[in-house]
């Protein structure tokens, strides 16, 4: 024989019902069967409300008595012929009206007990099971309904009734071992004391009442049936990538109940576990599919994780003192306390200098804990051995499970390292002796990072999502996206990476997708998304705390420099074209940089020097390696080394310099390129980058424009004054061609001084060759000292700059 458990959301409606029936008379063919029913999904919270609303007489219970009226007897109606509904209609009139009693009872004395409540939570198993069995009647089943009152006897323990299992067991015996049906159905969560009186066992007590009834009759299995395809590795709702657990020891089962997984009551297991009953979880509405088969040993070595669970609510309650010190029953009193007001408590650690006791609890429950352990410990408070209890509320625990967790070493390591490197901050830790599972508190706002975070880290192949904020989709920014969504499948199968874009904005609109922004028509998404702003746009990355956050600055502005710190302190990394910030004041570049040391979160700009040249990369490797940066040479503007490159006798400079605006070399304004500010905070940030405190101010810039050049204040004015100073131009290319030179301007860096301007090149130095748009770097060093280290290539262009920006994802996503 065996038992079948069918939950609230198998039991929702009509059409459910029919579902219910189709499996059960598949099952039938081949075994005799008891079906237990939950109540309707709903229906048991109605009946909470109803009461709760009749105690404060409040009128309003009066109409959810009619909606719970309604829903059984509309389904009753769907289910069943109209020949046959006579006999279950009168039924369910007859027990809604003692019902009724019952809630106007509560309303008159303005009160409800335990043993009342208990009475009335009862309807709701009572009414469904009754409907069900009478439906599997008419469809032709060999059917018979059983009152579990008259199966399950417990003690007077409203609300969470102790079970007395000798009776219980040979009633069941008796009853199943001579009932001659093929199919026996049963009410779910109720039971009956000794005395008659109606009691239930605690939320999720069908599960426990087809439990018990499996184990008084050895069946052959215990099947629940629910809207889910068994025990998962996490939270599906939370954690996408979660999966179905195929098999799984009764211990582990009983870890995650007890931490939250809510496919199964966490007691259901022990009646089955000493009979070794196996247990399988499946979806009512997929049927065909395996489910979760929960029995003995059933995990092999190689999975040393089997689940990852959490509750929610949870607020910590510590004791602590010195007064605790070497006092025998301090312990035992705290806890008897928390036992006297039936607080249940989920978690549990003590400093082994035994100066503490923490707990965790509910926190519903967490007011009337305090009250009570400041009351029990007065006397210890009043003189000063103790201090009045601490509460830390808004929090939760997430837990590791698996039965070979101690098998396998440093798995606590590697939990922690995750969080940490997420700044999701434990609160206290606990494991049990059994090391099948490790515990940790941790705020409720992190909960969906941290099941996301340890998931990627214990089940998918080790797999690393990085959510990406991007700011900025010009053509630098287009680029990139264009090469995410290119190297999405290499990153995957090669690096272990899956980069997901969330977030999207331009001057004009933002487009958040929490699920991931289609690359494929993402000029249209933006169009949708909301006006921009900045400060939305950051808050909004935050508040989504998704792990392994990146943000991608890839505009030229001010604001948005402006806006990296509140990233980095909360630990969401910081990648950027933009030269800014990393060459604004020293101390702000300095906070960065020590916001990222202390937060995890890397703060990488290898674009700022160089667009995808690994200059930066490079000299970090020296630096980080123990090498010391004596001298840097360098040709660091692509614009500039386009300009001069292309001046000569035949071309007048104007003209030139036009022609490389016209091919996206310089900025919309060119005299930003030609007065040399962005070479001076490019050579700035590679002396930072060696170690130098140096500020803009410090670098010499020896200007090659006229006065009146500099001085213009629109583009129209500066190219009027590079006309008007052609001749100024060509004299400067003439000196260099007379000595045989070109010209290039370098920014160079020795003994802590920097400077930049234009030189004349001899044909000997690696600098004279350098064509078209490319960069060039020199690094002399302690160890590079006669011949430098070079880095050399294309120092400009979108592709080029898309190109760095992407490494350093993927340098954030290594991190």
């Amino acid at each position: 024989m065996k038992v079948l458990k069918f939950g609230g959301s198998s039991v929702a409606d009509a059409e459910s019902i029919k579902s219910v029936k189709n499996i059960v008379a598949n099952k039938a063919v081949k075994d005799k069967q008891v079906i237990v029913i939950s109540a309707f999904k709903g229906v048991t919270d109605l009946l909470l409300q109803a009461a709760e609303k009749a105690s404060l007489r409040d009128e309003d219970y009066s109409k959810i008595f009619a909606e719970l009226e309604e829903r059984h007897l509309s389904v009753a109606q769907q289910l069943l012929p109209i020949a046959s509904q006579s006999k279950t209609l009168s039924y369910i009139k007859r027990e809604l009206n003692k019902l009724e009693t019952l809630l106007e009872g509560a309303f008159l004395i303005g009160e409800i007990t335990p043993k009342l409540l208990d009475s009335i939570l009862s309807y709701g198993e009572q009414l469904s099971s009754y409907i069900i069995n009478e439906y599997f009647t008419v469809e032709g089943l060999n059917t018979i309904r059983k009152d579990s009152r008259s199966l399950i006897i417990s003690d007077e323990h409203y609300g969470r009734a102790t079970v007395d299992f000798t009776t219980t067991n040979t009633l069941c015996d008796t009853y199943f071992g001579t009932v001659t049906y093929d199919i026996v159905v049963v009410p779910g969560f109720t039971a009956a004391s000794a005395s008659g009186n109606s009691t239930t066992l605690g939320r999720g007590g069908s599960d426990y009442t087809a439990a018990i009834i499996a184990g008084a009759i050895n069946a052959s299995a215990l099947e629940i049936w629910t809207d889910v395809s068994g025990m998962y590795t996490a939270d599906p709702k939370l954690v996408k990538q979660a999966f179905t657990i195929p098999h799984i020891s009764y211990e582990e089962a009983m870890e995650l109940s007890h931490f939250g997984a809510k496919v199964l009551y966490a007691p259901t297991i022990q009646p089955v576990l000493l009979k070794g009953i196996p247990i399988y979880i499946k979806n009512t509405f997929k049927p065909e599919l395996e489910g979760t088969r929960i029995q003995k040993n059933t995990n092999g070595a190689s999975h040393p994780v089997r689940g990852i669970s959490h509750i929610n609510d949870i607020a910590l309650l510590s004791l602590e003192g010195s007064g605790m010190v070497g006092v025998s029953g301090i312990s035992k009193r705290f806890f008897g306390v928390l036992s006297d007001c039936d607080i249940n408590v989920a978690l549990i650690t003590q400093a082994s200098s035994e100066h503490s006791i923490c707990v965790g609890i509910a926190q519903k429950e967490v007011e009337k804990a305090e009250k009570a352990v400041n009351k029990a410990f007065e006397y210890e408070i009043v003189s000063r051995k103790l201090n009045p209890v601490s509460v830390e509320s808004d929090l939760a625990i997430i837990a590791l499970v698996g039965d070979n967790m101690k098998s396998h070493q440093g798995l606590s390591g590697k939990m922690f390292s995750a969080l940490g490197q997420n700044n999701v901050n434990i609160r206290a830790i606990a494991q049990g002796a059994s090391e099948r599972n490790i515990s940790a508190v941790i705020n409720k706002s992190d909960v969906k990072k941290a099941l996301n975070t340890l998931h990627e880290r214990f089940f998918e192949d080790n797999v690393k999502q990085l959510n990406i904020f991007v700011m900025g989709v010009g053509n630098v920014g287009e680029k990139f996206l264009q090469q995410i969504e290119h190297q999405k499948k290499y990153l995957r199968e090669k690096l272990k990476l899956n980069v997901r874009v969330v977030a999207l904005s331009n001057s004009r609109k933002m487009y958040f997708d929490e699920g991931g922004i289609s690359l494929k028509n993402w000029k249209e998404l933006l169009e949708q998304g909301e006006k921009a702003d900045i400060d939305t746009f950051s808050e909004k990355v935050r508040s989504l705390n998704l792990r392994n956050s990146i943000f991608v600055d890839n505009t030229a502005n001010e604001v948005v420099a402006s806006t990296y710190a509140r990233y980095l302190e909360n630990s969401i990394a910081v990648v950027t074209c933009n030269k800014i910030a990393s060459s604004s004041g020293y101390e702000n570049y300095s906070l960065l940089k020590e916001l990222s040391r202390k937060y995890n979160a890397p703060f990488l700009f290898e674009t700022n020097v160089g667009a995808g040249l690994p200059i930066i990369d490079t000299l970090k490797n020296l630096i980080a390696s123990g090498d010391k940066v004596r001298k840097i040479q360098a040709v660091l503007s692509g614009s500039l080394n386009f300009v001069f490159n292309n001046f000569d006798d035949n071309t007048p400079f104007d003209e030139v310099v036009k022609q490389a605006q016209l091919e996206g070399y310089t900025e919309p304004d060119p005299k930003i390129d030609l007065s040399g500010i962005d070479v001076m905070r490019k050579i700035l940030i590679l002396a930072r980058e060696s170690g130098y405190a140096l500020d803009i101010e410090d670098i010499a810039n020896e200007s090659f424009l006229p006065q009146e050049s500099l001085d213009t204040e629109s583009v129209d004015d500066f190219y009027d004054a590079l006309i008007k100073h052609r001749s100024h131009f060509d004299k400067i290319y003439e000196q260099a061609v007379s000595k045989g030179c070109r010209l290039k301007y370098v920014a160079s860096f020795e003994d802590g001084k920097a400077s930049v301007g234009l030189q004349h090149i001899p044909k000997d130095h690696p600098f004279y060759n350098l064509e078209g748009k490319d960069n060039i770097v020199l690094f002399f060093t302690e160890r590079y000292c006669d011949q430098p280290l070079l880095v050399k290539g294309a120092g400009a262009g979108a592709d080029v700059t898309a190109s760095g920006i992407f490494a350093d994802i993927i340098r954030a996503g290594n991190f």
